[in-house]
């Protein structure tokens, strides 16, 4: 699976983009935006591009009103086709969020239901309508919405009428712009019968077609067996890495990694390949969590040397800030240009690593040397092993550990490592050696 070997930078398409909140209805050519981003892209080493949502919607995207109509804020579906044909002419793959759990108000669909009750053709395309009930719109019914969300109307995906709505939808977008794969937002609500139907769908048009599910928490292992799909947002490790940084106790993100990667039998995901991040379009902005900036390669370190799917989120790669608590507008932001900087560098390095390592795309992990601020871990397969180590202290270490080989190429500088009694690892640092 070509995601297994990528590195993906993600972008929230109506932030990007400066589109305004709510859906104005009038037509700005804005995607085309991203044409100018490539060669930033790929110069940071990114090979796939995770869209938020692109299609027509109520206001943020995740409340759909077509899933075949690129939203009106953006452009239409010959810009997006030109995005989607420059992004792969650069030898960018293109992956798209599909909303499928649920459409907002104006999808036309729930608009008859909302006009014609229960006369309307549709009442059965929604998972639970009761026309004796009511909302906080006072539209005279009550419907479910996700997470009680009344702007986001919950789908029926037993209804073969919505799975053929959907798969069409799908299709088009793999024959009009080519695209590589989906993210599945709200994964975890999914039917699993509808993602069989998607995962067989997508296979017959697309041999290497990828499916990424959104999940919060849950044994990744099974889930991705359950829902017949290639990869999990790890929100597990997100969650741990912040917290063991800031605490000084790198303990906690090596166990999480252990649990779901390790060598033992008990590992909850081994081969598994999760989407790897420090942040995203949903959370505070990393910079905005790591308390020492001095720390923030080392976060990167481990999102690119951790089993998974390395993917940056636009502006972070150069330490843009944003709080949650600020609102979701904050964390979707318009950057006029792209920006480079000393950390830009680090995860350009990353990436280029990464991309070019089986080890790192395919190797087990193993636990070398531990301490609260310092790590030691192996990444091996096969014909490569590596060793990375991560220092997130102001202070040199000297690490010992079973290196199993007396020298080593450090990826990061190109040079040569005499392993000896043990190693240096310096102040704030991450070395990647390969044996």
């Amino acid at each position: 699976m070509w995601a297994f070997n990528s590195v993906f930078y993600q972008i929230y398409p109506l932030g990007f983009c400066g589109a305004p909140f709510e859906n104005d209805g009038i037509l700005e050519h804005r995607i085309l935006k991203v044409i100018d981003w490539i060669p930033h892209i790929k110069k940071l080493g990114a090979d796939a591009i995770y869209f938020s949502p692109v299609f027509e919607s109520d206001t943020h995207g995740y409340n759909t009103r077509d899933y075949t109509k690129i939203d009106v804020r953006l452009g239409t579906n010959e810009d997006f086709k030109k995005v989607c044909d420059e992004l792969h002419a650069n030898g960018i793959k293109v992956v798209l969020d599909g909303v499928f759990n649920h459409v907002g108000r104006g999808f036309p669909q729930f608009r008859d239901v909302i006009e014609k009750r229960e006369a309307s053709t549709y009442v059965d395309w929604f998972a639970r309508i009761d026309f004796g009930g009511n909302s906080n719109y006072n539209d005279g019914l009550w419907y479910e919405g996700w997470e009680g969300n009344f702007d986001l109307v919950k789908l029926n995906l037993r209804n073969e009428n919505v799975i053929n709505h959907i798969l069409s939808a799908v299709g088009g977008w793999i024959d009009e712009f080519g695209i590589d794969g989906i993210r599945l937002d709200v994964a975890y609500c999914l039917d699993r019968e509808f993602l069989r139907r998607l995962r067989e769908f997508t296979d017959s048009k697309k041999a290497d077609f990828f499916l990424l599910g959104e999940v919060l928490h849950g044994e990744y292992g099974r889930m991705l067996n359950e829902m017949h799909i290639h990869s999990l947002t790890n929100y597990q490790c997100y969650k741990g890495l912040h917290s063991a940084i800031n605490s000084m106790n790198l303990f906690e993100i090596v166990h999480s990694l252990l649990r779901l990667f390790g060598p033992e039998d008990w590992t909850v995901c081994r081969g598994g390949h999760l989407l790897s991040f420090a942040d995203n379009h949903d959370v505070s902005r990393i910079a905005s969590i790591i308390q020492n900036p001095a720390q923030l390669p080392q976060v990167y370190g481990f999102v690119f040397t951790m089993p998974g799917i390395p993917c940056v989120y636009y502006g972070s790669e150069w330490g843009a800030k944003a709080d949650k608590g600020m609102g979701d507008p904050a964390l979707r932001p318009s950057f006029e240009a792209p920006e480079w900087n000393e950390l830009t560098d680090i995860i350009a390095k990353l990436a280029d690593i990464k991309k070019n390592s089986k080890a790192l795309n395919y190797g087990g992990f193993k636990s070398l040397m531990l301490t609260n601020r310092q790590c030691v871990f192996g990444r091996e397969c096969e014909d490569e092993r590596l060793m990375v180590a991560i220092n997130i202290d102001s202070e040199p270490f000297w690490a010992h550990f079973d290196a199993r080989a007396g020298q080593a190429v450090d990826l990061m500088t190109g040079n040569m490592h005499d392993f000896g009694g043990g190693s240096e690892l310096p102040p704030y640092s991450i070395q990647i050696w390969k044996v």
